[in-house]
Formats: C-alpha cells, sequence, structure tokens
C-alpha cells in the first residue's frame, strides 16, 4: 500500500506548526512536528542541539526522526525549514507522501519571527543590533538557498495575506479530492 502521508515544508515562519494541527484535526489524521519530536526525544531546544553538537549532527537526528515519522499512514508531518534541502530527504519525502510547499516572502517572515530568538540559521550575536534590512537580507540569501528545492514540492500555497483557516481548508480541499496521491509533480 502506498504510503498517504502529507509533508508540510517552506521556511520558517510560513506557518508549518500552526496549520499542521489545525489541519489534521480537520481531516481527521495524526499530526506530528520534526522539530518538537526530536526537541522531546533529546530533551533540548533545537537551538541548543546547533550550539552544541552542529547542524550536521542535528540534521541527522531529523533525518532518522523522518524515516520513522514516516513508517504511519494518513499523517500531517511538519518538517524543519530545512529538513527538504538535507541529503536525499527530498527523495525520500517523495516516496512517502505528498509534499506540500507554504510559501512566504522574507518582508511577512521578518514580521512573524522578528521577535523570536529559537531559530538557529538566523541567529547571530549581533541580533539584537541587526537592521531590518540585515535580517531581511539573511532570510532572502536562504531562501534562495532553499527555494530550488521547495519548489519540487508537489503543491504550493501561499501562506501570505490569508488566515489560517482559509490555508487549512484549501489543503483539506486538495487531500479529499480523490486524485491527490495521483496528479503529483514527479
Amino acid at each position: 500500500m502506498k504510503k498517504r502521508n502529507v509533508y508540510l515544508t517552506g521556511f520558517m515562519g510560513a506557518g508549518k506548526s500552526t496549520i499542521g494541527p489545525i489541519l489534521a484535526n480537520t481531516i481527521g489524521w495524526d499530526y506530528f512536528d520534526v522539530d518538537l519530536e526530536i526537541e522531546n526525544k533529546l530533551n533540548r531546544k533545537i537551538v541548543e542541539i546547533f550550539e552544541s553538537d552542529g547542524e550536521a549532527y542535528f540534521r541527522e537526528i531529523e533525518l532518522e526522526t523522518i524515516k520513522n515519522l514516516s513508517k504511519g499512514n494518513h499523517l500531517i508531518i511538519s518538517l524543519g525549514g530545512g529538513a527538504i534541502t538535507y541529503r536525499n530527504n527530498l527523495d525520500f519525502l517523495k516516496q512517502n507522501g505528498v509534499i506540500i510547499y507554504l510559501k512566504v516572502s522574507p518582508a511577512i517572515v521578518f514580521e512573524r519571527l522578528k521577535s523570536k530568538n529559537d531559530r538557529p540559521l538566523l541567529l547571530s550575536d549581533k541580533i539584537e543590533n541587526e537592521s531590518k534590512q540585515s535580517y531581511l537580507s539573511n532570510v532572502e540569501k536562504l531562501i534562495t538557498t532553499r527555494e530550488v528545492f521547495y519548489n519540487q514540492a508537489d503543491y504550493t500555497i501561499s501562506t501570505e495575506n490569508i488566515s489560517i483557516g482559509k490555508v487549512v481548508d484549501k489543503i483539506a480541499n486538495l487531500i479529499s479530492n480523490p486524485d491527490f496521491f495521483q496528479n503529483l509533480k514527479r
């Protein structure tokens, strides 16, 4: 039986961890957030893992977590913003479900994350003194690097200027379509 999982990908601040559990509840599937699973398993925050063990270690744990979660079926799984870019994760995800890219602009990322201090790839010693333009520049560079992977998702949905409920409705309607798991960009 082919897996029927949905992976939510996109840059930090796109709404994956907000939309995922609401979507799962709406359609009656189970929900998992890869970052939360890792934090619970290691009993540390993602930022602490990055600081103490480095990104390579984190990405290995992330891959292991994704593979373990993907053994299930009818799951909504929120991926970390960089998960899709690591090693062969994209191929693995496509073999085990459908990928939905939640798209967001750097300006919206700034507004949603400007007061957060738990985003390891955007943190710096001078983050509090960093200008909005510098922050936006860093976000743009990171999005540009990742966009080649995000654009290989099966579906793309903008989360800008649209309510969480409407995004959930759009995805739920997609999933309810009998051809949802057949009409994929593969």
